[in-house]
């Protein structure tokens, strides 16, 4: 009886062991599921943008940061800078001609990517800009080969849009005074233009296929006082342009909402993201809570224009140097220019797939068909996109999820802040 007690816990632990040392073990930073988009249909390439970093994940494999070498090449010069002047440091020769001291510890300007698009070929054109300069990038995904192929001052370039032929880029010009237009180029960096102009905020343009040179994109006026300073944003509606013509034509305009991010299918099908829109809004309660908090933000105000002077003439902050340093402030974040408190959403938002959503349930993915019927594809939507087959990968902003057929949400991958999505077939990359 012993012998056969000993026998079945020896079977019971090689079965635990068998399954233990056979189980599917995710990679690192992802939470990799496969999409149920049909037993056939080939691993999506999926990547995302999250705080001025891009992320790759093939397949369903592991997920890979794209480091430029560029901005590391960047990040190199300015150590070698600080190496360099370390000497000057509290001496004669470290004194400007304003008589403050050069700060010769101070951290490079970070180089952040804002866009990216797959190209098809094996590689990835991205946008990226610091303080004083900005460009396009194409990156080769196998090799790892950088090429700059376009690289100016003040250059802000954003939601990065391929034609059909893959052979032009409309993309989001920023300009002075908080203006932004639509603009297009070569695939390879030429024949930089803006197509849209006027006091507004156009982005997120994408091509109609089938109808060469034409763009939906997204478009908002700016409301301003009688000193020309910003009075609020009104709603976002989406416009239709023929860039051979320049004629613009709408497409759904409706003071109650915002519409987002659009984006053509195939089939000639248009999917944006429907939210609510939220006009500015300043009433009695509005005076009373800022006459309440104006003595303290006096007080703030006074305390960082001294400690600006502090660090200027003397380097020491009026803070205590020992204290923790300073972090970004997580709680309150943008997404699609709209400014959420993640850490409200993350307690009283839903869960996709055990995800927490960054986002209400009233930001919606709408497919509006030709005949102008509408339909609700996903709630809780921060950004998406299609693939040329017509698979849809969504975020709430921190995962990213495949609709199938049935529209039903599977998880691909996860991620930190998801701020844009780039998907497409491998077979096509």
């Amino acid at each position: 009886m012993h012998v056969l007690i000993v026998l079945g816990i020896v079977v019971l632990l090689v079965l635990v062991f068998y399954k233990a040392t056979n189980q599917y073990v995710q990679p690192a930073g992802a939470a990799a599921a496969a999409p149920a988009m049909g037993g056939n249909a080939p691993p999506l390439q999926v990547g995302w943008v999250s705080n001025g970093k891009l992320f790759v994940q093939g397949g369903y494999g592991a997920v890979q940061e794209i480091s430029s070498p560029y901005a590391q090449q960047a990040i190199d010069r300015a150590e070698r800078s600080r190496e360099k002047n370390a000497w000057k440091k509290d001496t004669a020769f470290g004194v400007a001609a304003q008589g403050n001291y050069r700060d010769f510890e101070r951290d490079a300007d970070p180089i952040l990517i804002s866009s990216a698009r797959f190209t098809g070929d094996g590689k990835l054109l991205y946008f990226q800009a610091d303080h004083g300069m900005g460009g396009l990038f194409s990156y080769d995904l196998a090799s790892g080969h950088e090429e700059r192929l376009l690289h100016r001052q003040q250059l802000r370039l954003q939601d990065m849009a391929l034609s059909p032929s893959g052979q032009t880029i409309y993309c989001t010009m920023e300009s002075r005074g908080g203006t932004s237009h639509i603009a297009s180029m070569s695939a390879g960096g030429d024949g930089l233009r803006e197509l849209t102009g006027g006091d507004t905020i156009d982005a997120a343009p994408t091509a109609v296929p089938g109808a060469d040179g034409v763009v939906i994109y997204q478009s908002a006026g700016i409301g301003r006082d009688q000193q020309g300073g910003w009075a609020g944003i009104g709603h976002v509606t989406l416009q239709e342009l023929n860039t051979a013509t320049g004629r613009i034509t709408p497409v759904l305009e409706d003071p109650r909402y915002d519409f987002l991010a659009p984006r053509v299918a195939a089939d000639g099908a248009l999917f944006f993201i429907r939210r609510p829109y939220e006009p500015p809004q300043y009433n009695a309660g509005n005076v009373v809570l800022d006459t309440l908090l104006f003595p303290f933000r006096l007080l703030r105000a006074v305390f960082h224009y001294l400690n600006f002077f502090s660090l200027m003439y003397s380097r020491k902050p009026l803070s205590g140097a020992g204290g923790m340093p300073m972090q970004a402030d997580l709680k309150n974040i943008v997404l699609q220019g709209r400014r959420i408190d993640a850490e409200r959403a993350l307690r009283r938002e839903a869960s996709i797939g055990g995800v927490p959503s960054l986002v209400p349930s009233t930001w919606q993915l709408v497919r509006r068909t030709r005949s102008g019927s509408e339909s609700v594809v996903a709630s809780n939507v921060s950004s998406f996109d299609i693939t040329q087959n017509g698979t849809i990968v969504y975020s709430n902003g921190r995962g990213m999820f495949a609709l199938d057929a049935q529209g039903r949400s599977s998880l691909v991958s996860q991620g930190d802040l998801v701020g844009a999505v780039l998907v497409q077939d491998r077979a096509a990359a």
